[in-house]
């Protein structure tokens, strides 16, 4: 049987990143609904963010999105983020919304293309310098959408060249993460698609380059967990973009769509012995329809079940089950982990954290959602404009 003191610790020291972005207006392609209360600066991000964290106990890290997050002082936004309670985390880059990277941004066929995106991201790693964050997160919307557009061989030629720039540029505790996704808004031909591609670039690059897997980026019915498996075995799983889809790159709230998955997932880290910090455990969602903080909360929470379900898998039943081939034994060691109601666990875990048991109610009970309501009516909302 797992030992309950040796999970709750674990519970108790797990950290998940919210990102700025979800605090303020965000949505689908199609339309963003705005919504009262909504943050106007970074400032008042990480205010919110503050009170997932003061709710959920586990949630001190915020990520910032460059350049929605620009502002004149880098170091005096880490010293608010410290006064509330929380720091600075990811910072990632924005090479797919300037009207010059429609053929693409570091791929791009014209040298001065590239140079301006190359440029971003080297600000990108100032200021993780002047904020003190690890990871720099590198997502390219950068593809092809016909045959012969451009050619796809030179194409990754210059996604290295750029990528190497950047890595030389990090410092020694720093790393550069990079994300994959299947297509959007590149549908023939997408530069880095899919795990491999960024492994293969990681691998290359050396020790401080790592994948993001964001569960969002994959077609149906691929095996993530495979893929989550394989990375951590060679030591490239850099970190999550937790999030749900049905479909496609859906971004909705973690564990909505299938909470197994999840489940399945947090028990190949546990298994792979990437529970710990060296794994960024980040959300990365829109909140178009359901209000901001507590959709986060709830996700954190999500999160954090699927994470104590895994740690309650009985490892050596389901290890004599495997080796001695009982199918069916395995299967059960594993669902009857999944199927165990982690509620009462994370309640007295968060009574232990000094927490109101219930961060959802906790959060309705503070006053929070009236006061920034009130407080921030005027002004322009922070969004990022899709």
């Amino acid at each position: 049987m797992p030992d309950l003191p040796a999970v709750s610790a674990a519970l108790k020291s797990q950290r998940i990143e919210t990102p700025s972005w979800a605090y303020g207006n965000s949505g689908t392609r199609f339309k963003v609904f705005t919504q009262p209360g909504v943050p106007r600066s970074p400032e008042e991000k990480l205010d919110d963010a503050a009170r997932v964290h003061e709710h959920t106990g586990v949630a001190p890290v915020v990520a910032l999105h460059i350049p929605w997050d620009r502002v004149a002082d880098y170091a005096a936004l880490a010293s608010y983020a410290r006064d509330r309670g929380v720091r600075l985390g990811t910072i990632n880059a924005n090479v797919f919304q300037d009207d010059d990277y429609k053929l693409g941004s570091v791929t791009h066929a014209e040298p001065a293309v590239r140079r301006k995106a190359l440029d971003h991201l080297l600000e990108c790693v100032d200021i993780m310098d002047a904020t003190g964050s690890r990871d720099l997160k590198l997502w390219f919307a950068d593809g092809t959408n016909y045959p012969g557009q451009d050619d796809i061989r030179t194409r990754q030629d210059r996604l290295a060249e750029a990528l190497s720039a950047v890595y030389q540029r990090l410092g020694e505790d720093q790393r550069l993460l990079l994300e994959y996704k299947l297509f959007e808004p590149a549908f023939y031909a997408t530069d880095v698609p899919d795990w491999g591609t960024a492994y293969a670039h990681c691998l290359k690059l050396g020790p401080q380059a790592q994948v993001v897997v964001d569960t969002g980026h994959h077609a149906p019915g691929t095996n993530i967990e495979f893929i989550v498996a394989m990375l951590l075995r060679e030591g490239k799983l850099g970190g999550f973009d937790f999030n749900s889809r049905f479909y496609a790159d859906d971004d909705l709230m973690a564990g909505a769509a299938d909470p197994f998955q999840l489940f399945r997932l947090m028990y190949e880290v546990v298994r792979g012995g990437g529970l710990g910090p060296q794994t960024a455990f980040m959300l990365d969602q829109c909140h178009n329809i359901e209000p901001k903080i507590p959709a986060i909360i709830r996700s954190v929470m999500n999160v954090q079940e699927a994470t104590a379900k895994a740690l309650l898998v009985d490892g050596p039943a389901l290890a004599e089950a495997q080796t001695s081939g009982d199918v069916l034994g395995a299967n059960a060691v594993l669902m009857d982990a999944y199927n165990t109601d982690v509620r009462p666990l994370l309640a007295s875990v968060r009574e232990e954290l000094g927490i109101d048991p219930d961060p959802v109610a906790a959060y309705h009970r503070s006053g929070w959602a009236a006061k920034i309501t009130a407080e921030r009516a005027d002004g322009q909302q922070a969004g990022w404009g899709a």
